[in-house]
Formats: structure tokens, C-alpha cells, sequence
């Protein structure tokens, strides 16, 4: 049997989204709130020589740069006052909910709902504001011990420079939640598809050009292409696949009248942490690139410099800790964002319950024992569209924007929006549904 939700999606239609006004100002609201984002990446920072900052971000392109690059829009090609992105804000995230699980201070804030969920982002914020200050800095101390980049390099320069990207960070960091509240929701991840999305259109004419000028062979591009399509496919199936568990409610008497019981499914879903596993893994790769950017202006010992070599951007130490990584954040975030006891407790407060399974503690030791099978699943499906097309692209120099990660943020991020804007259309008709039933039983009265 349908749910009601499922018969209102089905009824959906452009009359519907015509007279969403709601849904229309939210989703203005949303592209003018990406639109300032991608102006922004186009301003560039001050104190800089254009001609000898391209140069040398063209001999860096396919490496750690390249990737910066990706995840903040354009930003660091140009260096705009963007070009520290969002990063920042999502590392304080990933070290805040490490936290909350060794913590007990945190893990019970985690607790306090509402209350407690405020204060924790506040620890976010002051974290982001720690390590935004310190990649400002790194990148500031960079710029300078590159030859001839900053036009008057000393102090002043540093402290303008820290001073722009961290502001740039935190504001990036506001308007991803104004977009959240008073857009269609999923703020920083939107921000992080429009930066990655401006860039698609780009690297897909570099790819043809290289074809062009003989640097990749036509079948090695179609190759690419067709990689890229099955990746898509891919993710599309996986992130709509659930595993739905049977959830059934027992008859119950109200007052003289007897209700049949009724039948439910709990969903869960294939890929439970969406594409937070691998922007995690990849901001945190990005760290040892920011360390020796903060230490290029002395000597680092030989080790450190091996250490940093071996995890640029598609050598293999960094393949294989960007594949346990993936694999760690996918069973991680998903230990976070569902908890199978509680879970338990609603159906058992609720009258509900899965057949042949007792309500309370096995019902949630059942649920967390399905939920890690088919998390281990996902995390192999994140690791395969990660890694694959990221060989692809070390191995034949294609730009990074076609690379996995940004596929995968793509897709998610597209599907994610597109129910996000379902259940708005569904919200809007459900409170027409209720408007008229009110007038029709207010025409009944009288």
C-alpha cells in the first residue's frame, strides 16, 4: 500500500510548482546566494603579481594545487578572497565530531537536542576560525617564498592576506547556512556543487583540447567518457537504493471502534553518509599540503619532505589513505546520523515492531546488524567511484573536475537537492489538502 506521501509525489506536476510561492522565493534566494559566491571567486586578493601567480599555479595545476582548486570554485587559480573555501569549516566539523565520541562533556551537549546541537556548531565556528587562520597563514608564507608573487611580501602582507581568506571562510560559512534556513537546504554542500559544477564545463573542453593537440588519444577519451557515464550511473542507482525493513502495527480499540493494524517500512539506505565520506577524506589529505605551505619559509627535514612527496595528488600512499579514509568516514558518519537504538525506541513507543523480532534492545540490535552490512557496501561502492576515475585522472593528466569526488558530489548533491525541492512541493500541497478539508467541513457545519 502507498503512503500518503508517496500518493502526493505521484500527483505532482508544474501547476503544483507554479503555485509553490514559497518554494520559488526559497530557490531564488538559493541561486542569488550562489551567485555572490561565484562573484567572490573572481576577486582576487591584494598585494599579488597575476602573471607570475598563473605561471605558477600552471606548474602546480595537476597536484595538490589542482586540487584545492576544485573544491573552492576557481578560487586558488586566481586567488580570490574565496580561495581558502570551505574547508576550513568542514575540518573543525570532522575534529568536533571526533569529539563528541571520546568527549563525554560533548556527548552529552550531543544530547541536549536543540540546546545542545547549538552549542556544538559554535564549537564548529571557533574551530574553523583556528584552522581557517592557520591555512591563511600557511598560504600567506607560501605565496612569499615563491619567486617574485607578492609585490611588497613582510608582515603587512601576511596579516592582510589571513585576515582576507579567513574572512572569506567565515562569510562562505554564514551564507551556507542562511541557504540551509532560508533556502532549499543542504547549504555548504550546494556551495561545494557550485564551485565543482563552474568547473565541469572547463575541464571537459581541456580534455578535447588535449585530444586536439595529440596529448591524449581519441580512444583514451572515450574511455574517459564512458568511465564518467557509468560512474554517474552508478552513483544514481546506489543513492536512491534503500533496504527497507518491514515495520507492522498491531490492532487497537478506541473506544467502541476496532482499527485494523496497519503496515510500515523503516528505509535505510544503501549509502547512509552521502558524499561526506569523501569530502572528509579529501580535506583531510589536504592538511600535510597547508603544514608544508606554513613551513616553506625554513628548511624542512628530508622526512617531512618525503612525507609531503609521497602524499601529492595521485601517488599511491595517497590512493590508499584516501581509500581508508573514505571507508572509515562512511561507517563514522553513519554511526552519527542514525542510531538504531533510538530508532528502536520510537517503533516500541508507537506500538510498532519488525516481524519475528522482539521490540526494545533486539529490535535495535537487529537494525544496527542490517545497517552494517549494507554500510559496508556503501563504503565499497564511495571507494570504487572515488579511486577509479582519481587513477584515470593521475594517470592520464586529465583535469581533476571529472575526477570521482567531484562526479560523486555532483550527483548526490543533485539528487539530494532535487527531493529537497520534492518535499516542499509535497509540504505545499499537503497544506492545501488541509485548507480545503477545513473549508468543506466549515460549509458542513453551517
Amino acid at each position: 500500500m502507498a503512503s500518503a506521501a508517496e500518493q502526493l509525489a505521484s500527483n505532482l506536476n508544474f501547476s503544483t510548482f507554479a503555485k509553490a510561492e514559497d518554494l520559488k522565493k526559497r530557490l531564488w534566494f538559493t541561486l542569488a546566494a550562489l551567485l555572490v559566491y561565484r562573484l567572490g571567486t573572481h576577486i582576487p586578493l591584494p598585494g599579488l603579481n597575476p602573471e607570475a601567480y598563473a605561471q605558477a599555479f600552471r606548474g602546480q595545476a595537476g597536484g595538490i594545487l589542482g586540487l584545492f582548486n576544485m573544491f573552492s570554485g576557481g578560487a586558488v587559480e586566481r586567488m580570490a578572497i574565496f580561495a581558502l573555501g570551505i574547508m576550513p569549516y568542514i575540518s573543525a566539523s570532522i575534529i568536533v565530531q571526533l569529539m563528541t565520541s571520546v568527549v563525554p562533556a560533548l556527548e552529552n551537549l550531543k544530547k541536549e537536542g536543540e540546546q545542545g546541537r547549538k552549542i556544538i556548531n559554535q564549537y564548529t565556528r571557533y574551530g574553523t576560525v583556528i584552522l581557517g587562520a592557520l591555512q591563511a597563514y600557511g598560504i600567506a608564507a607560501g605565496l612569499e617564498s615563491g619567486q617574485g608573487l607578492v609585490v611588497d611580501p613582510g608582515w603587512f602582507f601576511r596579516v592582510s592576506t589571513v585576515l582576507t581568506l579567513l574572512g572569506g571562510t567565515m562569510f562562505l560559512m554564514w551564507l551556507g547556512e542562511q541557504i540551509t534556513s532560508r533556502g532549499i537546504g543542504n547549504g555548504i554542500s550546494l556551495i561545494i556543487f557550485a564551485g565543482i559544477a563552474a568547473g565541469l564545463p572547463t575541464a571537459l573542453a581541456g580534455t578535447l583540447e588535449l585530444g586536439r593537440t595529440g596529448a591524449l588519444s581519441t580512444p583514451l577519451i572515450l574511455l574517459v567518457i564512458i568511465v564518467a557515464i557509468g560512474v554517474i550511473g552508478v552513483i544514481v542507482f546506489v543513492e536512491r537504493a534503500q533496504r527497507r525493513l518491514l515495520i507492522q502495527y498491531p490492532k487497537r480499540q478506541v473506544g467502541n471502534r476496532m482499527f485494523q493494524g496497519d503496515t510500515s517500512h523503516l528505509p535505510l539506505k544503501l549509502n547512509t553518509s552521502g558524499v561526506i565520506p569523501a569530502i572528509f577524506a579529501s580535506s583531510l589529505l589536504l592538511l600535510p599540503a597547508t603544514i608544508a605551505g606554513f613551513a616553506s619559509t625554513t628548511a624542512m627535514p628530508a622526512w617531512a619532505t618525503s612525507i609531503v612527496a609521497a602524499l601529492g595528488h595521485g601517488q599511491p600512499l595517497y590512493m590508499v589513505l584516501y581509500a581508508a579514509l573514505i571507508a572509515f568516514f562512511a561507517f563514522f558518519y553513519t554511526a552519527i546520523v542514525f542510531n538504531p537504538k533510538d530508532t528502536a525506541d520510537n517503533l516500541k513507543k508507537h506500538g510498532g515492531f519488525i516481524p519475528g523480532i522482539r521490540p526494545g534492545e533486539r529490535t535495535a540490535e537487529y537494525i544496527d546488524y542490517v545497517l552494517t552490512r549494507i554500510t559496508v557496501i556503501g563504503a565499497i561502492y564511495l571507494v570504487f567511484v572515488c579511486i577509479l576515475p582519481e587513477i584515470l585522472v593521475s594517470q592520464t593528466g586529465i583535469p581533476l573536475a571529472l575526477g570521482g569526488t567531484s562526479l560523486l558530489i555532483v550527483v548526490s548533491v543533485t539528487l539530494d537537492t532535487v527531493a529537497q525541492i520534492q518535499g516542499h512541493l509535497i509540504a505545499q500541497q499537503y497544506e492545501g489538502l488541509i485548507k480545503k478539508s477545513k473549508l468543506r467541513g466549515g460549509k458542513r457545519g453551517r
